[in-house]
């Protein structure tokens, strides 16, 4: 087949995933069927299965990623949106985003410090806590790379979705406001996605505490690395 074609064929192949994939968590509500998971998952196999080559994948949905600078941009409306939630709980808002920051870095510090990982995937380990358009900037900082830190920023956001509950049961959090910024400070755009699930309040409050952490992290990346 035509290179261009079979570029063409999965950049199709990709949104028809995403799409599919989230009209289907919206009617079902199952982990398993949130786009973040389904949607990779259904690229992967056809690109295994049909042993397609990553440059010819690559050909146009790297026009994709491109869209997260704008993506970062858009951010601002739901700052604007909820400005009142912000101005109704700041120091609750900025401790979490402050914990979220502290707590996401130091414990990648950890499993950095206690195991043996590949530089490469050590660099890229340290931000995998915050959204993917803040991670891929900030990771430049400690010498990682953008790819391998997207998986990363993915399987945290997954793990995020899977285990919150069962964490806000054994802990009795049962605040919308504690889960909502939990949530977004830990799981980023999972962990909204599912606090919306939750509820709205939830939903915006862990919105915002992810946009909010993601900047942090952005700006405070250069002094990380220093110390790291």
């Amino acid at each position: 087949m035509n290179g261009s074609l079979l570029g063409a064929l999965c950049l199709l192949l990709t949104l028809a995933g995403y799409y599919f994939s989230k009209r289907l968590y919206l009617r079902r509500q199952r982990v398993w069927f949130a786009p973040i998971i389904m949607a990779p998952t259904i690229i992967l196999l056809t690109v295994v299965i049909f042993q397609i080559p990553l440059a010819d994948y690559f050909q146009f949905t790297h026009w994709l990623p491109a869209l997260l600078a704008p993506a970062t941009i858009a951010f601002a409306v739901p700052i604007y949106r909820e400005r009142a939630l912000i101005k109704r709980y700041p120091l609750t808002i900025s401790v979490g985003v402050l914990a979220g920051l502290c707590l996401g870095v130091g414990s990648s510090w950890l499993i950095l410090h206690f195991t043996h990982m590949p530089s490469e995937l050590s660099k890229s380990l340290i931000v995998r806590s915050v959204s993917t358009p803040f991670a891929i900037e900030a990771t430049s900082a400690f010498g990682g790379i953008p790819e391998l830190t997207a998986m990363l920023v993915l399987v945290t956001g997954i793990m995020g979705m899977l285990i919150c509950d069962p964490l806000f049961k054994a802990a009795n959090i049962k605040s919308s406001l504690a889960r909502g910024i939990s949530l977004g400070a830990s799981a980023h755009g999972a962990g909204a996605a599912k606090a919306n699930q939750i509820g709205r309040e939830e939903g915006v409050i862990a919105s915002l505490t992810m946009i909010f952490t993601g900047i942090a992290m952005v700006i405070t990346a250069p002094l990380f690395a220093l110390l790291f």
